[in-house]
Parts: C-alpha cells; sequence; structure tokens
C-alpha cells in the first residue's frame, strides 16, 4: 500500500463537487472543534496524533474502506506519520500537503458572469477562511476588491487573463485577515483605495474611497460605483458594478449580517448597521446580485462553488433583514456575537501599518474559522 498526497485545490475540487470522503483529523480536539475542512457528504474522526503513537490499531475499525479517506493535521508532518502507519495495517489513505496551513490559504477562483459591456466578473474563494476576494475585469484592466495576503494568486490570475491591475479597493479596515491590497498596489503601481473614516490611524499613503465615486476601468461603460455603508466599520463601503452587482464587504452576507463589535464599537455602530441595511440598502434594486466578502458554512456555496445571491432574496429570507423591532435588533447584533477572530487586534494593527510581522506571524494570527458575521 502507498500513501498519496493531495492538495487544497484537489480538496476545494471535492468539495465543490460534493464528492464523499472521510477525513482523520489528527489535531487536537479543542482545534479540529473550533476549525475543520467543511463540505457535504464528509465524514470525520478525530484522533490526536499523540495518542496513535504507539500504533493505529485501535481505529482501524473506524475507517471506512468504501470511501477515500484523507489525514490532516497542522502543519503535514503528523498526518504524513500517520497515513504511513495506516498504509502499512493495509488502508488506502492520502494526507493533506501542507495540513491545515495550507487549507487556511487557498483560493480558488470562479467566474462569476460576464459584465455588459465586455469582460468579467471573478471570485476568489478561500474555502478554509471563508473569504471572498474579487477581480473586475475589462478591456485588459481589472480592479480588486478585499485581497488576502496571498497576492501572488490574483497577480499570477490577472497575467493569465491577460490583464493590468490598476485599482486596488479594501471595502473597510479587516479584522479577521490581513489585506494584500496595498502590496499588490505597490506590485503593480495600482491606485491603493480604502474608507477615510477607517483609516484614521494608518502609517501610509491612500487614496481616500467616499460615497458616489465612480471609478472606471477599461474603456467601456463598466463602472464601479461606492456606496458608504458603515455598521461593521464606521467606514464600510459597499460597491455597486456594472449596475448588476452589488459588492456588500462584510456588512450583508448569505446568511447573516455583519458584526459591529471588531473595533470595540459595537453600541456605536448598531444604529449604522440598521441604517444601512434597512435604509440605504432598501433603496437599492432587488435584482442586484449581492457578492459578500465573506461566507459562513458551506450552504452558501452555489453549485460552481461561488457565493452570490439577489438582494430581494436576501430581503425575504435572511433573518437580519427582517427584524422590524429595534430593540430586538440591537440585542442580536450586540448579545448574541460569536468569538472574535484569533489575534483581531494583531490583524487591525497590521492592516494600518503599525506593525510588519513576518509571513510566520501572519499565518499563526489567521489560523482559525471566519467570525465575522452575527450569528
Amino acid at each position: 500500500m502507498s500513501v498519496s498526497v493531495i492538495t487544497s485545490k484537489e480538496v476545494t475540487n471535492k468539495i465543490f463537487n460534493k464528492e464523499k470522503f472521510f477525513i482523520l483529523d489528527v489535531r487536537n480536539e479543542s482545534d479540529f472543534q473550533d476549525w475543520k475542512i467543511e463540505g457535504d457528504n464528509l465524514e470525520y474522526l478525530n484522533i490526536p496524533y499523540f495518542e496513535l503513537l504507539d500504533g493505529v490499531e485501535e481505529i482501524l475499525e473506524k475507517i471506512p474502506t468504501d470511501k477515500e479517506v484523507l489525514v490532516v493535521c497542522a502543519k503535514e508532518g503528523s498526518s504524513i506519520m500517520v497515513a504511513e502507519m495506516l498504509s502499512e495495517a493495509g488502508l488506502t489513505v492520502s494526507y493533506l500537503k501542507g495540513g491545515m496551513k495550507a487549507w487556511s490559504e487557498h483560493l480558488e477562483p470562479v467566474k462569476v458572469d460576464d459584465l455588459k459591456d465586455g469582460g468579467a466578473i471573478y471570485q476568489f474563494v478561500r474555502i478554509g477562511k471563508g473569504c471572498l476576494s474579487y477581480m473586475v475585469v475589462s478591456n485588459g484592466e481589472a480592479a480588486l476588491f478585499d485581497a488576502t495576503r496571498m497576492t501572488d494568486i490574483y497577480l499570477d490570475f490577472a497575467t493569465s487573463i491577460g490583464a493590468k491591475i490598476t485599482h486596488v479597493f479594501d471595502t473597510h479596515l479587516h479584522a479577521d485577515h490581513i489585506s494584500g491590497g496595498r502590496l499588490i498596489a505597490e506590485k503593480t503601481k495600482a491606485t491603493y483605495w480604502l474608507p477615510p473614516k477607517d483609516a484614521t490611524e494608518v502609517t501610509f499613503e491612500y487614496r481616500p474611497l467616499e460615497d458616489n465615486h465612480n471609478v472606471m476601468i477599461g474603456n467601456t461603460t463598466i463602472n464601479i460605483h461606492a456606496l458608504y455603508s458603515p455598521g461593521h466599520t464606521i467606514g464600510s463601503t459597499s460597491f455597486v458594478v456594472d449596475r448588476k452587482f452589488l459588492l456588500s464587504g462584510d456588512i450583508l452576507f448569505i446568511d447573516s449580517i455583519g458584526r459591529p463589535d471588531l473595533a470595540g464599537k459595537a453600541e456605536d455602530w448598531v444604529d449604522d448597521l440598521r441604517e444601512t441595511l434597512y435604509k440605504r440598502y432598501r433603496e437599492l434594486s432587488e435584482d442586484l446580485i449581492v457578492l459578500p466578502a465573506h461566507f459562513m458554512i458551506m450552504d452558501e456555496l452555489n453549485e460552481d462553488g461561488s457565493v452570490s445571491e439577489k438582494l430581494g432574496t436576501l430581503f425575504a429570507k435572511n433573518h437580519g433583514l427582517k427584524i422590524e423591532d429595534e430593540t430586538e435588533f440591537r440585542k442580536l447584533v450586540t448579545e448574541n456575537l460569536p468569538p472574535q477572530p484569533n489575534a483581531y487586534q494583531q490583524i487591525r494593527e497590521t492592516n494600518m501599518g503599525k506593525i510588519n510581522p513576518d509571513i510566520e506571524e501572519q499565518r499563526e494570527m489567521e489560523i482559525g474559522p471566519n467570525r465575522c458575521a452575527v450569528r
């Protein structure tokens, strides 16, 4: 028997295709319970690797022989060891290349749609972290939204489709992941845009992103219209692209709404959040296709792996948009909150330019699930 290696991209495609497979996760129970690979048709067994140092005989009967088995750990080493022991016991197994660290960093580009006058919009699905970023392309130019720190993926993709990145946007100052926007702008000589109300403490130059600001890309009629939409942060800005797509940042998700507490301002920003969702967004066309900056659960993925839904559908189905009583709404978004993201204060300071952690420190800061939504 031999042990094979599977990449994060291959696992992502299996999840998109709803393939059945079995995961043996050999991390500590607390790490597994906090964050794991998720998807339809997956089965799990969590046994910490140190319980298997003397052999795997006691778990053999718990591992199926009629479906693919994937061994997962934090960085790869422990999963290789366990996979080899299982192989020696006669099982066919694989291990995840790079472990959960690699899973956290994988980005899968998915084409969302063509634009009206040529060009297209692409969504980059960071499936292990729930982050979504976007590239809008027209006539050889590209605008990038909410890029992660894995900058080469965007640069290589733009090159592969013959596009030059000319504008880079962050919809807000992120607290759950480190932005790659500023670095990409430096590498490509693109204009870097940031909402000024979120940028009062940043240490670098940027172009202030303000309401009703149109940015053209290419030489077509494609426009990117900025819409001030505070609530998740005081500067949160949404975008209407091509009069068809609403890039909602961390304000509105498919199955939830954004949390207002990651800068310690829940009580101060709850009214802004409600006004954005219940007034500003109500004034928009219900036919707009919402493209959020995060997803919460795998059920939010479409058949092709993308994440999107019409605004009108969200008004009808998203519980966070249907709370008429303001007191009930305030209670929901100030009391019904999940734990805050791992190292969120350090992530905010990194995105302000105040600290400059190395790549391994950045990886450690981001480990864990997405926690930008109200439950």
